[in-house]
């Protein structure tokens, strides 16, 4: 389970470290690969083998909308495998980067499953939004049952 937030820089050949604390999680699982594709603003990395379930899931889903197998080809065209490097580093490929808007410095988060990382602008336009409003927050707590 990957929780926390971690701001690093991307280096000149776009290599940026995972936490120490997500590669511990992932060498549990005896896997130092990430898969890395476009969601929801960001990049989001998957290990190997929870990719290898959402993949399974798809192809388990049956007959869907036309909206979501618009979705799963942009979801899946962004799919690219980055293993990590001996100093816990992976490649950022210049389309994500592109399509998250990663210049240099970037916000990595823990998601349950998932890793996301973030442009360091557009996480704190996500803050100011998720924390504008207090009623909201509490609504949302609520709801969630936290």
């Amino acid at each position: 389970m990957f929780t926390g937030r971690f701001e690093y820089g991307i280096d000149d050949k776009s290599r940026v470290s995972i936490p120490a604390k997500f590669r511990e999680v992932l060498s549990t699982n005896h896997d130092l690969r990430l898969i890395l594709t476009n969601l929801d603003g960001c990049i989001v990395a998957y290990p190997y083998q929870e990719w290898l379930t959402i993949q399974e899931k798809m192809s388990n889903a049956g007959a869907i909308s036309k909206g979501a197998r618009a979705f799963l080809r942009y979801f899946n065209s962004g799919a690219s495998e980055c293993p990590l490097d001996k100093l816990g580093r992976i490649l950022i490929p210049q389309t994500l980067k592109g399509d998250a808007h990663i210049k240099k410095n970037v916000v990595i988060i823990g998601n349950g499953k998932k890793i996301e990382i973030w442009a360091q602008e557009r996480w704190e336009e996500l803050v100011k939004q998720v924390t504008a409003d207090p009623e909201q927050i509490a609504d949302i707590v609520s709801e969630l049952g936290l």
